[in-house]
């Protein structure tokens, strides 16, 4: 079951992950698994027992004596009167039990990663007062599952001992008028009475089990990432004005169509008239209408939440857009797999993320089966090996959990390399150089000015110093393509391009003055 639940974490699109707590995600995998665990390890064995003892009990007594059998079916059904209504209650409790307990989770995975913030503002205090309510929270859904589900065994084990005394009675004066034999009442009160005492003190387990057994199978019940596309990217021969498919590993990649046509990876990218909103209510950009050509630098430009990285996140399908259409090389981004497009796709975002294990290891994340030599390369691409050069173990130096021994520059440095050994045929560079120092990012630039040649490329930045050789930028403002053009006829419009490069550019020259 836990590898059935990582597998389909998987195949759930991004959207999935927005809306739920990752702690709590990771709840189900631990707190809610062992529940489910520990009732079959320990509880489902002793249930499935007791269950069939009480079934061939009853079909012995319905050959024995049909009195006892009509007592037995009166205190079967209000037995299970108080299943259904003292375990019902139990159920919803233990429900909120769970869901309480991964809220807990989920708060106390974010509080470690924010322990910095917490200890610059001082907020400790606030902290633990929240925490404290969340732990109350917990503890009295966990203490309201556990009256409900401790009432049930008393309640069942009372039920059978009056059941035990009333077939006691009434086989007494049958066994008196030799209807029936001391020995088989003897035999039947005994074997009636003790499978549903044995059931009764499982219930807590089986309840939990069942809660938790629901919150695992609402993430495996979850919609997973569609994707109707059949275009693929295949490696093909390139023999002058024809593409022929083959087995060699040429370097050339073509789309291949349902049809087994073939159309050459160029890196066409165009947007029309696109709207999209991450919730269908409110959409966030509204008639968005784009085009670039193969081998062009596209910047976007605008203020924060202008909508310029959800953008870019519609031409790797990350979202699905409501209305419009993006078009890869002429073919809909829809008609193509996800993994053929992902692959021909580089991507450097702001906020890196690296896993735990060596810095060789992180870097040949962007292609697995890359050598030593060209893992080096593309770090000496961009100055990553002078994050290396520092480090005690070099190459084989752990980056620790999310890269937590490195600096954000070095991380984002490291998170450029693993894009370059890609290889990809667009790159996205969302705010990639924000986190290195100006000399860094002027050796950065010149690579980028060197890798992106022939490539398609879509740049992000807020120093609008570093985008003025840009092709084309485009100036987004509140999910509107505003103003567009090239740097130098963007200032002579005057518009709002303008007024943002004058201001940065009268900051970054009194910066340059203080200092």
């Amino acid at each position: 079951m836990r590898q059935d639940l990582f597998d389909k974490l998987q195949d759930l699109p991004l959207r999935y992950f927005d809306t739920h707590q990752s702690g709590d995600l990771m709840s189900r995998f631990t707190n809610d698994m062992d529940t489910v665990s520990d009732m079959i390890g320990n509880s489902f064995a002793s249930v499935v027992s007791n269950l069939i003892t009480f079934v061939c009990t009853v079909f012995m007594l319905i050959y024995l004596n049909w009195a006892l059998t009509l007592i037995t079916f009166v205190f079967l059904g209000l037995m299970l009167l108080v299943v259904k209504s003292v375990g019902g209650r139990s159920r919803v409790s233990f429900q909120q039990q769970q869901a309480a307990l991964g809220s807990l989770n989920g708060y106390i995975e974010e509080m470690i990663e924010g322990q910095k913030v917490i200890k610059v503002f001082h907020h400790e205090q606030k902290t633990m007062d929240e925490f404290a309510a969340r732990n109350s929270a917990y503890r009295d859904a966990a203490a309201m599952a556990q009256t409900y589900a401790g009432s049930m065994m008393p309640a069942m084990g009372n039920l059978s001992r009056i059941n035990y005394a009333v077939t006691c009675c009434v086989g007494g004066l049958l066994s008196i008028s030799g209807v029936f034999d001391i020995g088989s009442l003897g035999a039947y009160v005994k074997q009636v009475s003790q499978p549903v005492g044995q059931i009764s003190q499982q219930v807590n387990t089986l309840l939990a089990a069942v809660a938790g057994a629901e919150r695992i199978f609402a993430v495996m019940n979850a919609d997973p990432e569609t994707d109707e596309g059949r275009t693929t990217l295949v490696r093909v021969l390139k023999d002058g004005d024809s593409l022929t498919e083959t087995d060699r590993r040429t370097g050339h990649w073509a789309w291949k169509k349902p049809d087994g046509s073939l159309t050459e990876l160029r890196g066409d990218v165009r947007f029309d008239h696109v709207d999209f909103g991450y919730d269908p209510e409110k959409t966030v950009l509204h008639d968005v209408s784009l085009f670039a050509k193969p081998g062009q630098k596209i910047a976007f430009v605008g203020s924060t939440g202008a909508g310029k990285t959800t953008i870019t996140n519609l031409i790797n399908r990350f979202y699905d857009i409501q209305s419009g259409s993006v078009t890869y090389d002429g073919i809909d981004v829809r008609d193509i797999r996800k993994d053929s497009l992902r692959r021909s796709l580089g991507i450097v975002l702001q906020d890196t993320h690296l896993f735990t294990g060596t810095v060789a290891d992180n870097i040949r994340y962007g292609k697995l089966d890359a050598t030593d030599a060209q893992v080096e390369a593309a770090a000496r691409a961009v100055s990553a090996d002078t994050v290396v050069a520092k480090l005690e173990k070099g190459w084989d130096s752990d980056v620790g959990e999310g890269g937590g021994r490195l600096s954000t520059g070095e991380k984002q440095l490291i998170s450029f390399a693993r894009a370059v050994l890609a290889d990809p045929r667009i790159f996205v560079l969302d705010e990639a150089t924000s986190s290195i120092d100006t000399q860094t990012e002027q050796l950065i630039q010149q690579a980028i000015d060197h890798l992106l040649q022939d490539r398609t490329s879509f740049l992000i930045a807020h120093r609008l110093s570093t985008i003025r050789k840009a092709d084309m930028i485009l100036v987004v403002r509140d999910g509107r393509i505003v103003e567009q053009g090239t740097h130098q006829e963007l200032l002579r419009r005057h518009g709002y391009y303008h007024d943002l490069y004058s201001k940065q550019f009268a900051e970054e020259s009194a910066a340059r003055i203080l200092q």
